[in-house]
């Protein structure tokens, strides 16, 4: 079900694991581009028209009126109500402290150099529907918006088979401040966020993960709106020394696994008696999991344990998958920690599975992955920002740089540049 793998012994098996490329979507690229020109010519009837043909659902009134999101506060149940609450609050706590800030440089001569941060001005939000809904996703991705200060945020989502959105996300969205909600998933609604129709308003930005067809086509508008990024399937990595519990291992390998067949569910490990008794503990837990075809399947493809002689071995291979999540089980977590190069999200120590913070604990869980956390990081406060610089020079400091200014300009050919600033000093000469 799971390889072991010896780091120095079966390297392919290792750079396989390592290297699978989670982007090569090609045999979806030109429905996926069907789609978006078809909502950019028709709009509100491609809409209508791709939810009958991929939701099953003949959706006339794509907004979610204010009577639905009542009812979905006098239906959800009161203590998962009482859950989504306090998530909210830690979301926002953490969400708070984050987000660029304006500044301003004053220099000799009078100059004056700046940062102003403003609000994107429009965002839409997309959200998984139908029977696998996460509330979780709508307060990630609206809360950091929201306190970014975005005007204009709205909430696009596939909805159930009797065209209804189900409780929890319409009260998680009503709670983080989602300004509208249209009941409208896949690539058809990327591409209404993206041109506008006349139902669904035209956004600066659109985040949130979703399917193959949902990534690709965020991937294809991606520069006429912005976006967060392109999702490739969940991952986890566990770091593990012999001190950690080899059934709570197998249970946060599996918890990874059941996204989706593709997930990638990783342990590396210095003992080798954790490595048996984990593969034991899956074999023990798996049938008692609803999930459990997603979970051996996705196992056997992308999952592996992979021994090394050393904890720095371990942190050095760790650095390089660069994993979504990655759990450090050993018995000084914080120790590890300072070593680690690059990890969308670390969750230390033995009392803090991954399930903590897609939840509950305030960091965010859109994260990167396919190792892109090399060089890309957690969706943030800052994502919903821009920021614009300014500067001001007064005459003398323009008298005093500007010849600077006009041999860079002569140097790479840009007379007129040049000229520009010749004209204000010879005037005033």
């Amino acid at each position: 079900m799971l390889k072991k793998l010896n780091l120095k012994d079966d390297l392919s098996l290792i750079e396989a694991l390592i290297d699978r490329n989670q982007f090569e979507f090609t045999d979806v690229n030109d429905d996926v581009l069907t789609i978006l020109k078809t909502v950019k010519d028709k709009g509100d009837q491609a809409l209508h028209d791709y939810s009958i043909q991929f939701d099953g659902v003949d959706v006339r009134d794509f907004k979610v009126t204010k009577d639905e999101i009542d009812e979905a506060f006098a239906s959800i149940d009161r203590q998962l109500l009482t859950d989504i609450k306090i998530a909210l609050g830690n979301i926002q706590t953490y969400h708070h402290k984050q987000g660029f800030k304006n500044f301003e440089l004053k220099q000799d001569h009078g100059v004056r150099l700046g940062q102003r941060v403003k609000p994107i001005e429009s965002v839409g939000i997309y959200v998984p529907g139908g029977t696998a809904s996460y509330p979780s996703t709508v307060l990630m991705n609206a809360v950091p918006a929201k306190i970014a200060g975005v005007k204009n945020l709205v909430m696009v989502t596939p909805p159930l088979k009797d065209g209804s959105i189900k409780a929890s996300i319409l009260v998680a969205a009503s709670l983080a401040g989602v300004d509208a909600i249209y009941k409208i998933g896949g690539a058809h609604s990327i591409a209404a966020l993206a041109f506008g129709t006349k139902t669904v308003p035209k956004v600066d930005k659109i985040v949130g993960p979703g399917n193959i067809y949902v990534s690709m086509a965020k991937k294809f508008i991606s520069g006429y709106v912005g976006i967060d990024m392109i999702a490739g399937p969940s991952e986890i990595l566990i770091l593990a020394d012999e001190s950690a519990d080899p059934d709570n291992v197998a249970a946060d390998l599996m918890g990874q696994a059941e996204h989706d067949v593709l997930a990638s569910s990783i342990l590396i490990t210095t003992s080798t008696a954790l490595a048996d008794r984990v593969i034991k503990s899956l074999s023990a837990q798996l049938p008692n999991m609803e999930r459990q075809n997603i979970i051996q399947q996705a196992l056997q493809d992308y999952g592996g344990i992979i021994l090394t002689e050393t904890l720095e071995e371990a942190i050095t291979l760790s650095n390089r998958i660069a994993p979504e999540h990655l759990e450090i089980i050993t018995s000084n977590p914080f120790d590890v920690l300072d070593k680690i190069e690059n990890a969308g999200s670390i969750f230390l120590g033995a009392y803090t599975p991954e399930p903590v913070g897609d939840y509950l604990a305030g960091p965010n869980h859109t994260l990167p992955t396919s190792g892109t956390a090399r060089f890309a990081s957690p969706l943030s406060t800052a994502d919903f920002q821009k920021k614009s610089s300014y500067l001001y020079y007064t005459k003398a400091a323009l008298q005093n740089f500007g010849p600077s200014i006009i041999r860079f300009a002569n140097e790479e050919g840009l007379t007129a540049h040049a000229n520009a600033i010749k004209m204000r000093i010879d005037k005033e000469e």
